[in-house]
């Protein structure tokens, strides 16, 4: 006899603003149906069954070590987050937040009334936006050595070649230092608030050059397109220095009195 399905919690937001309209517009992980799970005190999760199975206290982190399962679990959730927060302002859920029933859901709700509420009228009217500042020393110009000095035997000339390449190297990374500090200025200037996030490296990166900066601002939707514009052309003329705007997304990085996620309780 198969174990009785748990509940896995997407996002929370308040009774009526639209939670229901996305259950006939995404599904949840594995394909499961969505549906709303309401609070005795005004608020709504979105909530598809998963197999305990897979989602108990035994078996979750061992799925969650499987970096295919893992992927196909992430955008699942993401998809479903993602719609709700094109319907309504909604509270994304940590990833792998299960609950055993509706029960416990609806208790959990209620317990955290308070918190989840203040965080709704917070991102209300807002989206999250990321700006990453990248330094990218192969696409600013070496500088010139003087004539006098590009003269003479070849191994002088690769040891002057070194030493324009690591000046050139140190300029970028102390200009992609200062855009930094002009885009966090900036967007502090725009945004309602900010979150730091560490650097990205590896594959994520990859063919931007290295990530120096990596951030995300809470941002009002009338100041969106001013906020894209604005940052976006603050390394133009900074040759070696590179920004990018990213999103609109959903609040993630301003979600933090979410639930974590973990094993059913």
């Amino acid at each position: 006899m198969s174990e009785t399905p748990l509940l896995y919690v997407y996002v929370v937001g308040f009774d009526g603003n639209g939670l229901d309209r996305v259950t006939s517009l995404t599904a949840g992980i594995d394909g499961g149906t969505l549906r709303p799970v309401s609070s005795h005190r005004g608020l709504t999760a979105l909530v598809s069954s998963v197999p305990a199975d897979r989602f108990g206290e035994e078996n979750l982190p061992a799925q969650l070590e499987d970096l295919g399962r893992l992927e196909a679990v992430a955008r699942a959730h993401h998809a479903v987050v993602d719609t709700a927060f094109a319907e309504t302002t909604v509270l994304p859920m940590r990833l792998a937040t299960v609950y055993r029933d509706e029960a416990r859901v609806a208790a959990m709700l209620d317990e955290r009334h308070d918190s989840f509420g203040a965080l709704l009228r917070v991102l209300d009217g807002h989206v999250e936006l990321g700006v990453k500042v990248y330094a990218v020393p192969q696409a600013a110009p070496a500088p010139q050595e003087p004539a006098e000095e590009a003269a003479g035997s070849p191994g002088r000339a690769y040891l002057q070649r070194r030493r324009a390449a690591r000046r050139t190297t140190q300029d970028t990374y102390r200009a992609a230092a200062g855009t930094a500090d002009a885009a966090a200025r900036l967007a502090g200037s725009i945004a309602s608030a900010r979150t730091v996030h560490r650097p990205q490296q590896g594959e994520w990166s990859a063919g931007r050059g290295e990530n120096v900066a990596n951030e995300a601002y809470l941002v009002p939707l009338p100041e969106v397109e001013r906020f894209r514009a604005e940052l976006g052309a603050l390394a133009q003329d900074t040759p070696g220095v590179a920004v990018e705007v990213t999103g609109p997304w959903a609040p993630y990085s301003f979600a933090t009195e979410a639930a974590a996620g973990g094993a059913a309780v």
